[in-house]
This record gives structure tokens, C-alpha cells and sequence, in this order.
């Protein structure tokens, strides 16, 4: 009998146990199915998201080729009804012609066809004028300005004016039938040559082709020409900026709030993705989670231009082309309350703590109106206090081949500081900014003022030596 009650008491305990793993077992497919469920709903509101950002995109190219096709109606329908009003005025003078003509048909008496005759004698036609011909060598490509000139192939004292259409392009030679961008017109040109002023040199080359015109009509365009214009074009590598730093192209802002909402952020979305996987791996057997969760959780590092992110106390962005060879110019501006800034070059290897001229591998003048108002070049943590007044904008000379990095006033040319070395690695822009903001201008060729003074200044560079005697 005891035997028996033990073998009871037996399955009884072994049911008891049972029951409890089945609870337990039902517990955790709840919490999986409400672990699923979260995270489903979590995806779904980042689809929506994703999707929402794409359509963003979507509408913003939408709107700017729309714009395009607007501007580019709007050329060819003031064009088409500049040539509608020519042909009418011209149709108008031949219907007269005609009808004068018909008149002298009528007329019977020799005498007065005599003096119809002489009328129509004394009447001069305009002829079309021929294509006026394009001198290169009497062309000007200087301080992101075009100077084009030309001449007629022979002398016409009827001309009236002249037509100049020029348009960008990455293409040498003679201009493709279709070319990514539109000719651009300037109308009611008096003499033989014409000035384009302020140009941002963001393609390789231009091209430019004129025609003549009369009172009556216009006459043929020219031979296209192509002229380089080459220049320095990069805007700020947002991958590379410290998360403190609001950049947009060719803008970088102070975000005191930029970094703990971003890190804030990142940190959320990767206590949410550990939470779900870790619960979806400890309570399923071969449950296969959310590709979309799971690359929150294992989603390898961005590609940064083989670069970390500035961190820390280096509150820096740089450029996102590097110089490799030639001689280069750009211009900085900051906003008026700008507390600190540096403004200079430096190689890609500059460490993500690393500010600028702190080290051997950056080179940079720097603005401090913060408790007190300094003005300094800056290489390898040495310090030269420059005693000129900070300019509006600063202008930036590098001649990679020279090894020489000069800083301008952008208005006035006149030289601040130039540092000399030799560069052992390609370099990139690099800015500084604190409490504040600044603003570049690239696409711009070296000025004529800058090449002159390089020429005096490459003997006078003996004030920097004590900056630059480290060997790189």
C-alpha cells in the first residue's frame, strides 16, 4: 500500500512539474507574441517613416524639374516669339513691297512707270548678316570671369547688335547636340566683345557662340568655342562632421542640442532592437526575427570616406575632395556672433579627437571671440598671434605642389599668413566652429591679385618658420 501512495505521490509531483513547464511554456509564447508584436509595430512605423523621407525626395526632385522645364519653356518661348516678331515685321515690309509692286503693274503711262521705277531703284534690302567669327587667343578666362571676343569676317556697317550664348559642360572640344545644360542668352550686344562677371566655375569647361543682327533679321551663329574653367568645387563631408554640427553642402552650424538628441536617439533604437532580438532568441527555437530589427542591432558603421566622426572637444568638419596637386582658392565666411573658428587643411588622417593645428598633420588660422578676442596661426600646437584685424571673409591659397598654404582678406587680398612645408599626403579643407557658423564659396579660381603676391611673398615667408619646422 505504501508503495503505491509513492508511486502516486510520484506522478502527482511529476504533474505538478509538468503543469508548471507548460505554464511557464505559455508565458513565454506570450511574451514572444507580444515581443513579435512590438516589434512589428516598430517596423511598421519606420516603414512609414522610410517611405515618408523617400516621398520627401521624391517631391523635392519633382518640384526642381518641374522648375527646370518651367525656366527652360519660358527661354524658348521668349526666344520663339523674339524670331515670331522679327518674321512679322519682316512679313509686314514685304506685303508693302508687294503691294507697291502691284500698284506699278496698273500703271499704263510710260512716264509715270518711269518714276516707279526710279522709286523702286532707290529701295535698299538688308541682307542677312554673315557669322561673326570668335578670336580664342583675344579670350579671357580670369578671377571667375569670361571675356569673348570676335570679329565679322568681313565689314558690315549694317549690324545692330549682337547675340552671346554660353553654357557649362564637362566636355572638351566641340559642344555634343545634346548637352546636359541649356544656352544661356544675352541679348543687345553693342560691341565686339563681352564680359561675363561673378561666374562659379562648377564644370570644366564653357562654350560660347555669337550671331549678328540687323533691323530686319538675324544672321547665322558662329563656330562654338570652348573654354576651360577649371576650378576647386567641394562641399562639406556631413559623414565626417563632429554630431555637435549642423551641415548642409557648403554651411556648417553650432547644434549645441545636435549630439545628445542624435546619440539619444541611436541609443534608443538599439535598447529597443537588443530588447525584441534577445527575447525572440531566448523563447524560440528557430523563430527567424525581423531582418529590419536585426540590422539595428548588427548594422555595421556607415562608410565615412574611411574616416571616423569628429567626437569630443574637436567640434571640426572637412571637405569632401581632396587636393592632390595644383594651386587652389576658396573663401570662408562666418556669421557675425561666431564665437570660435578655424579655418586651414589638413591630411585625412587627423585623429576624431584631433582640432585643428593641434597636431603635424593640420594647418589653420583661428578666430577666438570668446572671453577674449586672439587671432592665430596654428600648426603642430604652436601658435603664432597674427596682428592684423580678422577680415569679413578669408580667403585660402594652397599650392599643393609648393607646399604652401596662404591665408588672404578675401576684399582686399591682403596677406594674413602663409605657412610653408611639404605636403606628404593628399589634403582635405578643414573648419573649426563654435557657437556660431560659417559659410564657403568654392568653385573659384585662384585671383590674379593672389598670383602676384605670391610671387613677393614666397620671399617673405621667414615670419612662419617657427611654425613650420617639423618635418611631415
Amino acid at each position: 500500500m505504501d508503495s503505491q501512495k509513492e508511486a502516486l505521490q510520484r506522478i502527482i509531483s511529476t504533474l505538478a512539474n509538468k503543469n508548471d513547464e507548460i505554464q511557464n511554456f505559455i508565458d513565454t509564447l506570450n511574451q514572444t507574441l507580444k515581443g513579435v508584436q512590438e516589434n512589428s509595430s516598430n517596423i511598421l512605423s519606420e516603414l512609414d517613416e522610410e517611405f515618408d523621407s523617400l516621398y520627401s525626395i521624391l517631391d523635392e526632385v519633382k518640384e526642381s524639374m518641374i522648375n527646370s522645364i518651367k525656366q527652360e519653356q519660358a527661354r524658348k518661348s521668349q526666344e520663339l516669339q523674339s524670331q515670331l516678331s522679327q518674321c512679322n515685321n519682316a512679313l509686314e515690309n514685304s506685303e508693302e513691297l508687294l503691294e507697291f509692286a502691284t500698284r506699278s503693274l496698273d500703271i499704263k503711262e510710260p512716264e509715270e512707270f518711269s518714276k516707279e521705277r526710279q522709286m523702286l531703284q532707290t529701295l535698299k534690302f538688308l541682307p542677312v548678316p554673315k557669322a561673326p567669327e570668335i578670336d580664342p587667343v583675344e579670350c579671357l578666362v580670369a578671377d571667375n570671369s569670361v571675356t569673348v571676343a570676335w570679329r565679322m569676317p568681313e565689314e558690315d556697317n549694317k549690324i545692330d547688335h549682337f547675340i552671346l550664348e554660353h553654357r557649362k559642360t564637362n566636355f572638351d572640344g566641340l559642344p555634343r547636340v545634346k548637352d546636359e545644360r541649356c544656352w544661356e542668352t544675352i541679348d543687345n550686344i553693342k560691341g565686339t566683345e563681352y564680359t561675363l562677371s561673378g561666374l562659379k566655375f562648377d564644370s570644366k569647361y564653357m562654350n560660347f557662340r555669337v550671331r549678328a543682327c540687323n533691323k530686319a533679321v538675324a544672321g547665322e551663329y558662329s563656330d562654338p568655342v570652348t573654354l576651360e574653367t577649371r576650378a576647386l568645387n567641394f562641399s562639406l563631408d556631413n559623414s565626417s562632421s563632429h554630431l555637435n554640427l549642423r551641415v548642409e553642402d557648403t554651411c556648417v552650424e553650432w547644434d549645441p542640442t545636435g549630439g545628445k538628441g542624435q546619440e539619444n536617439k541611436m541609443k534608443g533604437k538599439e535598447n529597443k532592437g537588443s530588447v525584441h532580438v534577445t527575447s525572440l532568441k531566448k523563447h524560440t527555437r528557430s523563430g527567424t526575427p525581423s531582418p529590419k530589427r536585426t540590422s539595428i542591432g548588427s548594422r555595421p558603421p556607415a562608410v565615412r570616406g574611411s574616416r571616423d566622426r569628429f567626437t569630443g572637444e574637436s567640434y571640426t568638419v572637412l571637405g569632401d575632395t581632396a587636393i592632390e596637386s595644383g594651386q587652389h582658392y576658396w573663401e570662408v565666411k562666418a556669421q557675425k556672433d561666431c564665437k570660435s573658428y578655424s579655418v586651414g587643411v589638413a591630411y585625412k588622417t587627423l585623429g576624431k579627437f584631433d582640432q585643428l593645428g593641434k597636431t603635424n598633420t593640420s594647418w589653420c588660422i583661428h578666430v577666438n571671440n570668446w572671453l577674449q578676442n586672439t587671432f592665430a596661426a596654428k600648426h603642430n600646437n604652436k601658435v603664432k598671434a597674427l596682428d592684423v584685424a580678422v577680415p569679413e571673409r578669408i580667403g585660402v591659397f594652397c599650392d599643393f605642389d609648393g607646399g604652401q598654404l596662404s591665408f588672404y582678406d578675401a576684399s582686399s587680398k591682403q596677406l594674413l599668413y602663409s605657412f610653408k612645408t611639404k605636403f606628404t599626403q593628399p589634403v582635405l579643407p578643414g573648419f573649426m566652429v563654435w557657437c556660431g557658423g560659417l559659410s564657403l564659396n568654392t568653385g573659384m579660381q585662384v585671383p590674379s591679385a593672389v598670383r602676384t603676391l605670391q610671387k613677393s611673398e614666397n620671399g617673405m615667408t621667414g615670419s612662419a618658420s617657427s611654425l613650420n619646422n617639423v618635418t611631415q
